[in-house]
């Protein structure tokens, strides 16, 4: 049994239940030990800039007893339940500090309805140190093409200009854990946009063909290594054209996870980022999305 916990984050509300469930079954298929949170907010002396995080002083929590109870016999070989006091946008974040992986519903109680992620989702995706899952409400509909073939499948994004390994690792794993093909999309744009000074010619346009064969062969050489590690998992390349967050938003129906990464801190923005196909991807899918930190540097 792996020691770090697969970590699902409940605050009573529909979307985090549904949230603990796939945390459970990735519990169980990781033989890692559940651990069910509840981070219960409030504003210490009125003060909305202190942050209180530890145990309430109640012996019981009703969120985690509802919890608890809707788990049922359903529960991995190991389970813990845990209460903490703070804010759920800060204190979430770290929980990712000794998890493999932390799992949350698309949006909590609190928020507006029209919200399509809450602001503790959205914190944790761009902020833990671990994956985190986000799982969303039931019916999102999207557009496009459904999947080729039926059977569990796992989408992974791959840029191929600047593709991250822990990206691909994390979703070879999950399709290996799963019993699942992996398709991998790899978009490039078209049609290109071409620009040029009154006077000048006109460049010739590229060929399409060309591009998506060099894009293909640019992704088949970084899954190599990872073909080598799960040769058991059907990894399909595709090489699409347009924008890559509507290829995965399209992609994610009948979907069992999709997997983006997230960007890597740069000079000129050390802020913790995710990029706009990563938000795009969280806020349209259909499925449940993975969102990785970026492989430490030098790795």
């Amino acid at each position: 049994m792996s020691t770090e916990p697969v970590v699902a984050a409940v605050d009573g509300s529909e979307d985090s239940l549904r949230a603990l469930e796939w945390a459970a079954d990735a519990a169980r298929r990781r033989a890692a030990p559940l651990r069910v949170v509840h981070v219960r907010q409030y504003a210490a002396w009125g003060q909305t800039d202190v942050l209180v995080a530890g145990p309430p002083e109640e012996e019981t929590d009703p969120v985690l007893d509802a919890a608890r109870a809707g788990l049922g016999d359903r529960v991995p070989e190991a389970v813990e339940y845990v209460a903490l006091e703070g804010a759920p946008g800060a204190v979430l974040p770290e929980l990712g500090g000794e998890a493999q992986l932390l799992v949350l519903g698309s949006r909590g109680r609190g928020g507006f309805a029209s919200l399509l992620l809450g602001s503790s989702s959205l914190a944790a995706a761009r902020d833990a140190r671990c994956p985190v899952v986000v799982v969303p409400r039931p019916g999102r509909e999207v557009h496009g093409e459904g999947p080729a073939e039926p059977g569990p499948r796992v989408v992974v994004g791959l840029n191929v200009d600047s593709p991250d390994d822990a990206t691909l690792a994390f979703a070879f794993s999950e399709a290996s854990l799963r019993g699942a093909r992996l398709q991998v999309l790899a978009a490039y744009p078209w049609p290109l946009q071409t620009w040029s000074a009154p006077g000048q010619l006109v460049p010739p346009m590229p060929d399409q063909e060309a591009i998506e064969s060099e894009t293909r062969s640019l992704a088949e050489g970084f899954l190599a290594p990872h073909r080598e590690r799960h040769p058991g998992v059907r990894a399909d390349t595709d090489a699409v054209p347009g924008d890559a967050a509507g290829n995965l938003v399209a992609a994610s129906r009948d979907a069992d996870l999709v997997v983006v990464g997230r960007h890597r801190r740069r000079l000129l923005a050390p802020a913790r980022m995710m990029g706009s196909v990563t938000q795009a991807v969280l806020l349209h899918a259909a499925s449940p999305v993975a969102v990785l930190p970026p492989a430490p540097e030098g790795d």
